[in-house]
Protein backbone atom coordinates (compact mmCIF):
# COMPACT_ATOMS: atom_id res chain seq x y z
CA UNK A 1 0.00 0.00 0.00
CA UNK A 2 1.13 3.24 -0.87
CA UNK A 3 2.84 5.77 2.00
CA UNK A 4 0.79 8.97 2.69
CA UNK A 5 0.80 12.17 4.70
CA UNK A 6 -0.30 11.52 7.86
CA UNK A 7 -2.02 15.28 8.38
CA UNK A 8 -3.49 16.67 6.10
CA UNK A 9 -4.40 20.60 6.75
CA UNK A 10 -4.60 24.18 5.81
CA UNK A 11 -1.44 26.66 6.34
CA UNK A 12 -1.94 30.22 7.22
CA UNK A 13 -0.32 32.48 5.27
CA UNK A 14 2.44 33.15 8.27
CA UNK A 15 3.15 29.43 7.99
CA UNK A 16 3.31 29.29 4.01
CA UNK A 17 5.66 32.28 4.08
CA UNK A 18 8.78 30.92 5.66
CA UNK A 19 7.74 28.02 3.19
CA UNK A 20 8.14 29.52 0.48
CA UNK A 21 11.13 31.45 1.52
CA UNK A 22 13.08 28.14 2.56
CA UNK A 23 12.64 26.59 -1.10
CA UNK A 24 12.80 29.93 -3.22
CA UNK A 25 16.95 30.11 -2.66
CA UNK A 26 16.33 26.42 -3.67
CA UNK A 27 14.61 27.18 -7.22
CA UNK A 28 17.11 29.83 -7.69
CA UNK A 29 20.16 28.04 -7.31
CA UNK A 30 19.05 25.19 -9.96
CA UNK A 31 17.77 28.01 -12.27
CA UNK A 32 20.93 29.72 -12.10
CA UNK A 33 23.06 27.12 -12.81
CA UNK A 34 21.23 26.30 -16.09
CA UNK A 35 22.21 30.44 -17.04
CA UNK A 36 25.23 31.27 -15.64
CA UNK A 37 27.27 28.84 -17.14
CA UNK A 38 26.61 29.29 -20.69
CA UNK A 39 28.91 32.53 -20.99
CA UNK A 40 31.88 30.64 -19.30
CA UNK A 41 31.69 27.22 -21.77
CA UNK A 42 34.05 28.92 -24.55
CA UNK A 43 36.78 29.71 -21.83
CA UNK A 44 36.36 26.09 -19.97
CA UNK A 45 36.73 24.58 -23.37
CA UNK A 46 40.09 26.63 -23.72
CA UNK A 47 41.42 25.64 -20.56
CA UNK A 48 40.52 22.01 -20.45
CA UNK A 49 42.07 21.48 -24.24
CA UNK A 50 37.97 20.68 -25.24
CA UNK A 51 37.17 23.02 -27.58
CA UNK A 52 35.65 19.52 -29.81
CA UNK A 53 33.17 18.71 -26.99
CA UNK A 54 32.09 22.02 -25.18
CA UNK A 55 28.41 20.95 -25.54
CA UNK A 56 28.42 18.34 -23.20
CA UNK A 57 29.28 20.48 -20.28
CA UNK A 58 25.53 22.04 -21.05
CA UNK A 59 24.28 18.92 -22.29
CA UNK A 60 25.49 16.72 -19.10
CA UNK A 61 23.33 18.93 -16.65
CA UNK A 62 20.54 18.78 -19.10
CA UNK A 63 20.98 15.27 -19.45
CA UNK A 64 20.59 13.47 -16.08
CA UNK A 65 18.72 16.47 -14.38
CA UNK A 66 15.40 15.86 -16.77
CA UNK A 67 15.97 11.97 -16.12
CA UNK A 68 16.09 12.26 -12.25
CA UNK A 69 12.82 14.62 -12.39
CA UNK A 70 10.37 12.11 -11.91
CA UNK A 71 12.25 9.63 -9.65
CA UNK A 72 12.88 12.65 -7.30
CA UNK A 73 8.88 13.43 -7.77
CA UNK A 74 8.02 9.72 -6.60
CA UNK A 75 10.90 9.74 -3.53
CA UNK A 76 9.48 12.73 -2.31
CA UNK A 77 5.93 11.40 -2.21
CA UNK A 78 7.38 8.00 -0.25
CA UNK A 79 10.03 9.89 2.38
CA UNK A 80 8.86 13.51 2.56
CA UNK A 81 10.01 16.45 0.51
CA UNK A 82 12.78 17.76 3.41
CA UNK A 83 14.16 14.25 3.62
CA UNK A 84 15.11 14.19 -0.21
CA UNK A 85 15.66 18.18 -0.82
CA UNK A 86 18.68 18.63 1.71
CA UNK A 87 20.59 15.22 0.26
CA UNK A 88 19.93 16.99 -3.21
CA UNK A 89 20.95 20.45 -2.17
CA UNK A 90 24.69 18.17 -0.98
CA UNK A 91 24.58 16.47 -3.81
CA UNK A 92 24.50 19.89 -6.16
CA UNK A 93 27.04 21.64 -3.57
CA UNK A 94 29.83 18.75 -3.81
CA UNK A 95 29.36 18.49 -7.63
CA UNK A 96 29.91 22.26 -8.09
CA UNK A 97 33.42 21.95 -5.99
CA UNK A 98 33.51 19.48 -8.64
CA UNK A 99 33.08 21.29 -11.37
CA UNK A 100 35.78 24.09 -9.76
CA UNK A 101 38.36 22.20 -9.17
CA UNK A 102 37.99 20.08 -13.10
CA UNK A 103 41.48 19.38 -14.66
CA UNK A 104 40.21 18.03 -17.73
CA UNK A 105 36.85 17.95 -20.10
CA UNK A 106 35.79 14.73 -18.74
CA UNK A 107 36.20 15.06 -15.23
CA UNK A 108 33.68 17.93 -16.00
CA UNK A 109 31.18 16.77 -17.59
CA UNK A 110 31.19 13.68 -14.62
CA UNK A 111 30.87 16.68 -12.21
CA UNK A 112 28.01 18.24 -14.31
CA UNK A 113 26.15 15.06 -14.57
CA UNK A 114 26.36 14.52 -10.82
CA UNK A 115 25.29 18.47 -10.53
CA UNK A 116 22.14 17.86 -12.71
CA UNK A 117 20.92 15.24 -10.56
CA UNK A 118 21.15 17.62 -7.74
CA UNK A 119 19.49 20.41 -9.35
CA UNK A 120 16.77 17.97 -10.47
CA UNK A 121 16.03 17.36 -6.81
CA UNK A 122 16.04 21.21 -5.92
CA UNK A 123 13.28 22.10 -8.17
CA UNK A 124 11.33 19.26 -8.43
CA UNK A 125 10.45 18.64 -4.43
CA UNK A 126 11.12 22.69 -4.16
CA UNK A 127 8.18 23.16 -6.69
CA UNK A 128 6.15 19.93 -4.77
CA UNK A 129 6.61 21.45 -1.34
CA UNK A 130 4.80 24.54 -2.37
CA UNK A 131 2.05 22.52 -3.57
CA UNK A 132 1.89 20.47 -0.03
CA UNK A 133 1.15 24.29 1.77
CA UNK A 134 -0.49 26.44 -0.61
CA UNK A 135 -4.20 25.20 -2.06
CA UNK A 136 -3.95 25.57 -6.22
CA UNK A 137 -6.63 28.36 -5.77
CA UNK A 138 -4.20 30.38 -3.38
CA UNK A 139 -0.78 29.93 -5.33
CA UNK A 140 -1.03 33.18 -7.28
CA UNK A 141 -0.97 34.76 -4.26
CA UNK A 142 3.11 33.26 -3.66
CA UNK A 143 3.91 33.35 -7.63
CA UNK A 144 6.05 36.29 -7.41
CA UNK A 145 8.57 34.42 -5.11
CA UNK A 146 8.75 31.22 -8.36
CA UNK A 147 8.73 34.05 -11.21
CA UNK A 148 11.14 36.17 -9.66
CA UNK A 149 13.68 33.42 -8.91
CA UNK A 150 13.22 32.41 -12.58
CA UNK A 151 13.61 36.37 -14.13
CA UNK A 152 16.60 36.32 -11.64
CA UNK A 153 18.06 33.44 -12.93
CA UNK A 154 17.37 34.39 -16.66
CA UNK A 155 19.14 38.37 -15.98
CA UNK A 156 21.54 38.01 -14.27
CA UNK A 157 22.91 34.80 -14.50
CA UNK A 158 24.93 35.24 -18.18
CA UNK A 159 25.39 39.00 -16.80
CA UNK A 160 27.19 36.93 -13.70
CA UNK A 161 28.92 33.96 -15.82
CA UNK A 162 30.67 36.68 -17.88
CA UNK A 163 31.83 39.24 -15.32
CA UNK A 164 33.00 36.44 -13.15
CA UNK A 165 34.99 35.00 -15.90
CA UNK A 166 36.56 38.06 -16.96
CA UNK A 167 37.15 39.19 -13.86
CA UNK A 168 38.39 35.94 -11.77
CA UNK A 169 38.22 32.45 -13.40
CA UNK A 170 34.96 30.74 -14.96
CA UNK A 171 35.99 28.24 -12.11
CA UNK A 172 34.43 31.16 -9.54
CA UNK A 173 30.64 30.78 -11.42
CA UNK A 174 30.79 27.25 -9.44
CA UNK A 175 32.39 28.17 -6.43
CA UNK A 176 29.47 30.83 -5.61
CA UNK A 177 27.04 27.97 -4.91
CA UNK A 178 29.08 26.84 -1.84
CA UNK A 179 27.71 29.60 0.37
CA UNK A 180 24.43 29.73 -1.78
CA UNK A 181 24.12 26.30 -1.09
CA UNK A 182 24.71 26.51 2.39
CA UNK A 183 22.16 29.18 2.93
CA UNK A 184 19.71 27.25 0.77
CA UNK A 185 19.87 23.98 3.32
CA UNK A 186 19.79 26.03 6.39
CA UNK A 187 16.49 27.92 5.40
CA UNK A 188 14.91 24.75 3.47
CA UNK A 189 15.63 22.22 6.71
CA UNK A 190 14.00 25.17 8.61
CA UNK A 191 11.02 25.67 6.47
CA UNK A 192 10.08 22.14 5.37
CA UNK A 193 9.96 21.28 9.28
CA UNK A 194 6.27 22.55 9.09
CA UNK A 195 5.42 19.75 6.61
CA UNK A 196 3.88 16.76 8.60
CA UNK A 197 6.15 13.47 7.93
CA UNK A 198 5.40 10.70 5.72
CA UNK A 199 3.49 7.73 7.67
CA UNK A 200 6.24 4.83 8.64
CA UNK A 201 4.69 1.79 6.30
CA UNK A 202 6.48 -0.53 4.13
CA UNK A 203 8.46 0.43 1.12
CA UNK A 204 9.97 -1.12 -1.68
CA UNK A 205 11.88 1.14 -4.22
CA UNK A 206 11.60 0.05 -7.69
CA UNK A 207 15.06 0.32 -8.71
CA UNK A 208 14.64 -1.69 -11.82
CA UNK A 209 11.73 0.99 -12.93
CA UNK A 210 13.91 3.57 -12.03
CA UNK A 211 16.64 2.68 -14.18
CA UNK A 212 14.42 1.85 -17.49
CA UNK A 213 13.01 5.11 -16.57
CA UNK A 214 16.03 6.96 -16.64
CA UNK A 215 17.48 4.93 -19.21
CA UNK A 216 14.90 5.32 -21.81
CA UNK A 217 14.37 9.69 -20.81
CA UNK A 218 18.17 9.85 -22.05
CA UNK A 219 17.62 7.99 -25.53
CA UNK A 220 14.60 10.11 -26.39
CA UNK A 221 16.39 13.59 -25.14
CA UNK A 222 19.57 12.82 -26.70
CA UNK A 223 17.33 11.63 -29.71
CA UNK A 224 15.54 15.36 -29.30
CA UNK A 225 18.34 17.80 -28.59
CA UNK A 226 20.81 16.45 -31.29
CA UNK A 227 19.23 14.96 -34.02
CA UNK A 228 19.33 17.34 -37.05
CA UNK A 229 22.30 18.55 -35.42
CA UNK A 230 25.26 16.30 -34.24
CA UNK A 231 23.46 13.64 -36.47
CA UNK A 232 21.23 13.32 -39.38
CA UNK A 233 18.04 12.11 -39.00
CA UNK A 234 18.38 9.37 -41.21
CA UNK A 235 21.14 8.05 -39.60
CA UNK A 236 21.99 4.77 -37.99
CA UNK A 237 22.75 6.89 -34.67
CA UNK A 238 19.01 8.34 -34.93
CA UNK A 239 17.80 4.88 -35.96
CA UNK A 240 19.62 3.57 -32.76
CA UNK A 241 18.44 5.98 -30.65
CA UNK A 242 14.62 5.82 -31.80
CA UNK A 243 14.69 2.06 -31.55
CA UNK A 244 16.72 1.96 -28.13
CA UNK A 245 14.24 4.48 -26.81
CA UNK A 246 11.60 2.77 -28.05
CA UNK A 247 12.41 -0.56 -26.69
CA UNK A 248 13.43 1.00 -22.86
CA UNK A 249 10.08 2.67 -22.86
CA UNK A 250 8.53 -0.84 -23.24
CA UNK A 251 10.07 -2.58 -20.73
CA UNK A 252 9.65 0.25 -18.57
CA UNK A 253 5.57 0.01 -18.72
CA UNK A 254 6.16 -3.52 -18.51
CA UNK A 255 8.18 -2.90 -15.45
CA UNK A 256 5.72 -0.36 -14.06
CA UNK A 257 2.88 -2.26 -14.56
CA UNK A 258 3.94 -5.12 -12.48
CA UNK A 259 6.11 -3.45 -9.66
CA UNK A 260 4.51 -3.22 -6.15
CA UNK A 261 5.19 0.01 -5.50
CA UNK A 262 5.77 1.61 -9.23
CA UNK A 263 8.60 4.24 -9.71
CA UNK A 264 5.98 5.88 -11.95
CA UNK A 265 2.42 5.14 -11.05
CA UNK A 266 0.62 4.79 -14.77
CA UNK A 267 -2.51 5.15 -13.21
CA UNK A 268 -2.14 9.41 -13.32
CA UNK A 269 -1.99 8.90 -16.84
CA UNK A 270 -5.63 7.73 -16.64
CA UNK A 271 -6.70 10.92 -15.29
CA UNK A 272 -7.82 13.17 -18.42
CA UNK A 273 -6.48 16.74 -16.63
CA UNK A 274 -2.91 15.33 -16.04
CA UNK A 275 -2.56 14.07 -19.61
CA UNK A 276 -3.69 16.81 -20.86
CA UNK A 277 -1.59 18.86 -18.84
CA UNK A 278 1.46 17.00 -19.47
CA UNK A 279 1.06 16.93 -23.38
CA UNK A 280 0.38 20.74 -23.25
CA UNK A 281 3.81 21.22 -21.20
CA UNK A 282 5.37 19.46 -23.91
CA UNK A 283 4.05 21.20 -27.00
CA UNK A 284 4.23 24.39 -25.70
CA UNK A 285 7.85 24.14 -24.13
CA UNK A 286 8.53 23.11 -27.89
CA UNK A 287 7.20 26.34 -29.24
CA UNK A 288 8.03 28.65 -26.64
CA UNK A 289 12.01 27.70 -26.15
CA UNK A 290 12.30 27.32 -30.36
CA UNK A 291 11.29 31.11 -29.96
CA UNK A 292 13.60 32.14 -27.39
CA UNK A 293 16.19 30.32 -28.67
CA UNK A 294 15.75 32.75 -31.92
CA UNK A 295 15.40 35.93 -30.40
CA UNK A 296 19.23 36.37 -29.75
CA UNK A 297 20.42 35.24 -32.74
CA UNK A 298 17.53 37.25 -34.40
CA UNK A 299 19.60 40.64 -33.42
CA UNK A 300 22.97 39.29 -33.69
CA UNK A 301 22.29 37.97 -37.58
CA UNK A 302 19.57 40.10 -38.72
CA UNK A 303 20.15 43.19 -37.16
CA UNK A 304 23.94 42.73 -36.67
CA UNK A 305 24.46 43.03 -32.92
CA UNK A 306 27.15 41.44 -30.93
CA UNK A 307 25.77 39.19 -27.68
CA UNK A 308 25.67 41.61 -24.72
CA UNK A 309 23.46 43.53 -27.03
CA UNK A 310 21.26 40.89 -28.25
CA UNK A 311 20.86 40.15 -24.76
CA UNK A 312 19.83 43.85 -23.83
CA UNK A 313 17.21 43.42 -26.48
CA UNK A 314 15.91 40.41 -25.29
CA UNK A 315 15.71 42.06 -21.83
CA UNK A 316 12.17 43.31 -22.14
CA UNK A 317 10.82 39.58 -23.16
CA UNK A 318 12.34 38.31 -19.61
CA UNK A 319 10.41 40.66 -18.13
CA UNK A 320 7.29 40.43 -19.27
CA UNK A 321 7.55 36.64 -18.37
CA UNK A 322 7.79 37.31 -14.47
CA UNK A 323 5.01 40.07 -14.69
CA UNK A 324 2.86 38.11 -16.34
CA UNK A 325 3.40 35.01 -14.26
CA UNK A 326 2.55 36.45 -10.90
CA UNK A 327 -0.55 38.55 -12.77
CA UNK A 328 -1.64 34.71 -14.48
CA UNK A 329 -1.57 33.45 -11.00
CA UNK A 330 -3.70 36.04 -9.66
CA UNK A 331 -6.54 35.74 -12.34
CA UNK A 332 -6.44 31.79 -11.80
CA UNK A 333 -7.30 32.51 -7.99
CA UNK A 334 -9.99 35.23 -9.01
CA UNK A 335 -11.72 33.23 -11.71
CA UNK A 336 -11.24 29.81 -9.73
CA UNK A 337 -10.18 27.74 -12.96
CA UNK A 338 -7.17 27.98 -15.47
CA UNK A 339 -8.57 26.57 -18.29
CA UNK A 340 -9.59 30.73 -19.68
CA UNK A 341 -5.89 32.30 -18.71
CA UNK A 342 -4.16 28.94 -19.95
CA UNK A 343 -5.96 29.47 -23.66
CA UNK A 344 -5.69 33.11 -23.55
CA UNK A 345 -1.98 32.82 -22.97
CA UNK A 346 -1.43 30.31 -25.76
CA UNK A 347 -3.36 32.81 -28.54
CA UNK A 348 -0.35 35.09 -27.29
CA UNK A 349 2.25 32.84 -27.75
CA UNK A 350 0.43 32.29 -30.84
CA UNK A 351 0.20 35.54 -32.22
CA UNK A 352 3.88 36.32 -30.86
CA UNK A 353 5.43 34.01 -32.85
CA UNK A 354 3.38 35.14 -35.59
CA UNK A 355 4.69 38.20 -35.75
CA UNK A 356 8.07 37.34 -35.19
CA UNK A 357 7.27 35.52 -38.04
CA UNK A 358 7.15 38.83 -40.09
CA UNK A 359 10.46 40.52 -38.81
CA UNK A 360 13.24 41.55 -40.72
CA UNK A 361 16.09 43.92 -41.14
CA UNK A 362 13.82 46.99 -41.04
CA UNK A 363 11.30 45.74 -38.99
CA UNK A 364 11.39 49.16 -35.81
CA UNK A 365 12.84 47.75 -33.17
CA UNK A 366 9.76 49.07 -30.91
CA UNK A 367 7.51 46.84 -32.95
CA UNK A 368 10.20 43.96 -32.32
CA UNK A 369 10.03 44.89 -28.68
CA UNK A 370 6.27 44.65 -28.38
CA UNK A 371 6.41 41.30 -29.89
CA UNK A 372 8.70 39.92 -28.20
CA UNK A 373 6.49 41.17 -25.54
CA UNK A 374 3.84 39.46 -26.57
CA UNK A 375 5.60 36.17 -26.53
CA UNK A 376 7.26 36.54 -22.96
CA UNK A 377 3.89 37.52 -21.51
CA UNK A 378 2.07 34.58 -22.85
CA UNK A 379 4.84 32.16 -21.67
CA UNK A 380 4.40 33.53 -18.49
CA UNK A 381 0.89 33.13 -17.74
CA UNK A 382 0.79 29.73 -19.53
CA UNK A 383 3.49 27.65 -17.42
CA UNK A 384 2.21 28.33 -13.80
CA UNK A 385 -1.50 28.00 -14.92
CA UNK A 386 -0.26 24.43 -15.92
CA UNK A 387 1.88 23.32 -13.28
CA UNK A 388 -1.12 24.33 -11.23
CA UNK A 389 -3.86 22.72 -13.27
CA UNK A 390 -2.06 19.26 -12.82
CA UNK A 391 -0.90 19.48 -9.00
CA UNK A 392 -4.97 20.13 -8.82
CA UNK A 393 -6.51 17.61 -10.62
CA UNK A 394 -3.25 14.70 -9.41
CA UNK A 395 -4.17 12.83 -6.14
CA UNK A 396 -2.44 13.89 -3.18
CA UNK A 397 -0.20 10.49 -2.86
CA UNK A 398 0.88 11.88 -6.86
CA UNK A 399 1.35 15.16 -6.33
CA UNK A 400 5.59 14.89 -6.65
CA UNK A 401 5.59 12.38 -9.31
CA UNK A 402 2.73 13.90 -11.89
CA UNK A 403 5.05 17.68 -11.31
CA UNK A 404 8.16 15.43 -11.74
CA UNK A 405 6.81 13.88 -14.91
CA UNK A 406 5.48 18.00 -16.21
CA UNK A 407 9.32 19.08 -15.66
CA UNK A 408 10.21 15.94 -17.85
CA UNK A 409 7.45 16.93 -20.52
CA UNK A 410 8.47 20.31 -20.09
CA UNK A 411 12.50 20.03 -20.85
CA UNK A 412 12.30 17.15 -23.76
CA UNK A 413 9.70 19.72 -25.20
CA UNK A 414 11.71 22.12 -24.93
CA UNK A 415 14.92 20.48 -26.09
CA UNK A 416 12.98 19.46 -29.35
CA UNK A 417 11.96 23.06 -29.92
CA UNK A 418 15.23 23.95 -29.57
CA UNK A 419 16.45 21.15 -32.24
CA UNK A 420 13.63 22.12 -34.33
CA UNK A 421 14.12 25.58 -34.62
CA UNK A 422 17.95 25.26 -35.06
CA UNK A 423 16.95 22.79 -38.02
CA UNK A 424 14.96 25.12 -39.92
CA UNK A 425 16.76 27.56 -39.45
CA UNK A 426 19.22 26.39 -41.42
CA UNK A 427 17.71 25.10 -44.03
CA UNK A 428 15.21 27.61 -44.58
CA UNK A 429 16.18 31.23 -42.41
CA UNK A 430 14.40 33.16 -39.74
CA UNK A 431 10.99 33.70 -41.03
CA UNK A 432 10.37 29.92 -41.35
CA UNK A 433 11.93 29.01 -38.28
CA UNK A 434 9.53 31.79 -35.84
CA UNK A 435 6.37 29.89 -38.27
CA UNK A 436 7.31 26.37 -37.61
CA UNK A 437 7.51 27.43 -33.77
CA UNK A 438 4.34 29.40 -34.25
CA UNK A 439 2.93 25.88 -35.60
CA UNK A 440 3.45 24.00 -32.65
CA UNK A 441 2.13 26.98 -30.98
CA UNK A 442 -1.32 26.25 -32.61
CA UNK A 443 -0.79 22.78 -31.74
CA UNK A 444 -0.37 23.59 -27.88
CA UNK A 445 -3.91 25.64 -28.30
CA UNK A 446 -6.24 23.25 -29.41
CA UNK A 447 -4.75 20.33 -26.68
CA UNK A 448 -5.68 23.29 -24.66
CA UNK A 449 -8.82 23.64 -26.16
CA UNK A 450 -9.79 19.90 -25.51
CA UNK A 451 -8.36 19.57 -21.80
CA UNK A 452 -11.06 19.44 -19.28
CA UNK A 453 -11.44 22.19 -16.74
CA UNK A 454 -11.67 22.03 -13.37
CA UNK A 455 -12.61 23.98 -9.93
CA UNK A 456 -9.36 25.02 -8.10
CA UNK A 457 -9.33 23.64 -4.90
CA UNK A 458 -9.50 26.37 -1.51
CA UNK A 459 -8.28 23.67 0.89
CA UNK A 460 -6.20 21.01 0.40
Amino acid sequence: MPVTMTEIRNYTHQEILPVIRGVALAILLSALDQTIVVPAVPKMGHDLQGQGHLAWIVAAYLLTGTAATPVFGKLSDIYGRRKLLQPAIIVFVLASMGCAVAQNLPEMIFMRALQGIGGAGLITIAQTAIADVVPPRERGRYQIYMSGMWGIASIAGPIAGGALTDLLSWRAIFWINLPLGVVAYISSGRALRLLPPHAPGPVKIDYLGAGLLMASITAWLVLCSSGGRDFAWNSPLAAGLAIGGAILTGLMIWQERRALMPMLPLHIFANKIVLGGLALSFTNSLCTFGGTFLLPLYFQYVRGTNAAVSGAFTTPFLLAFVVMSYAGGHVARWLGRTKPTILLALAACLAGLVLLASMGRSTPLALCVAYMVLLGGGIGLVQPNITVAIQNAADRRDVGVATGCMLLFRAIGGSAGVTLAGTVLLEAGFHMAFAACAVAALLALLIGMLMRDMSLRSVH
